[in-house]
C-alpha cells in the first residue's frame, strides 16, 4: 500500500507547494527571476517560480525546489537554501496552503540560459506579486543582505573567475554601502575560501589583476562581520 495514501485522512490536507526567489546581478542591479503564470488563479501575472510537491517524485521539498527551477527557469543555480515557511487560509484562493520558500542565487553567465518565459525584474521596481510572493521576496532580500555581511554568500553572484575588486563591488552592491578596500581584501584572504588561479590575470586600465575562484561551492561564515561605511 502506498504510504502516503495509508495515513489517516480524517483531517483536511492543505495545499503544499514550494516557491523560489532566484536572484542575480545585472549591471549592478539585484534582479529577481519571475515567470508568467500559465493557470488560474492570476493567470498571466508575473510570480515566483513555484509548484506543488510531488510525493511520487520528490524525496524532499528541496528536490521539489530543484525540479521546479529546472522546469520553469531552466538555469543552473550556484546556491540554494531554505528561507522559511509561509502558510495560512488566505494566501491562496484555492484552499488553506503551505509554501516552503527557498532562496537561490545564479551567476551572471547563467542568465542567458533562462527560459524564454522567465523575466528578470529589479528588486527596486518589483510589481506587487500574487499570493504572498512579494512578502517572500522581501524575506529573501533581508536574508541575502544580512548574510552578505558575515559570509561568502555574495560570491555566488560572481562569475566562476573574478578579481578581488569585482568581488568587493558585488559585496557593496548587495550591502548597499562602500567597503574599505584594504580591510576587505585582508578579510577575504583570511577566510581562505578563495584561491588565486595560477598564471591567470584580467587586463584593465592599470596593471593586470589576479584572477580568483572559490575553493569550494559551499557557504563560508566569517568570524567578524564586514562593516560598510
Amino acid at each position: 500500500m502506498n504510504k502516503v495514501n495509508s495515513v489517516n485522512t480524517e483531517f483536511p490536507r492543505p495545499i503544499v507547494t514550494v516557491d523560489v526567489v532566484m536572484m542575480t546581478l545585472v549591471d549592478g542591479d539585484l534582479m529577481v527571476v519571475c515567470v508568467e503564470r500559465q493557470d488560474e488563479p492570476w493567470k498571466g501575472r508575473l510570480a515566483l517560480p513555484g509548484g506543488y510537491v510531488h510525493t511520487d517524485k520528490d524525496g524532499s521539498v528541496e528536490d521539489t525546489a530543484r525540479r521546479v527551477l529546472r522546469k520553469k527557469a531552466g538555469v543552473e543555480i550556484s546556491h540554494l537554501e531554505q528561507l522559511q515557511t509561509f502558510s495560512g487560509p488566505s494566501r491562496d484562493p484555492r484552499d488553506w496552503s503551505v509554501s516552503v520558500a527557498y532562496c537561490a542565487l545564479i551567476r551572471p553567465e547563467a542568465v542567458v540560459n533562462l527560459h524564454r518565459e522567465a523575466r528578470l525584474v529589479s528588486v527596486r521596481d518589483l510589481p506587487h506579486l500574487p499570493f504572498d510572493h512579494s512578502a517572500i521576496v522581501e524575506a529573501a532580500l533581508r536574508r541575502v543582505q544580512n548574510k552578505a555581511s558575515y559570509s561568502s554568500l555574495p560570491a555566488f553572484l560572481l562569475p566562476t573567475t573574478f578579481t578581488l575588486s569585482e568581488m568587493q563591488k558585488v559585496y557593496e552592491q548587495v550591502l548597499d554601502g562602500r567597503l574599505d578596500r584594504i580591510s576587505f581584501r585582508r578579510k577575504i584572504i583570511e577566510q581562505n575560501f578563495v584561491e588565486p588561479i595560477k598564471g591567470q590575470f584580467k587586463s584593465g586600465p592599470q596593471r593586470p589583476a589576479q584572477l580568483y575562484r572559490l575553493k569550494k561551492q559551499i557557504l563560508t561564515a566569517f568570524g567578524r562581520a564586514l562593516q560598510p561605511e
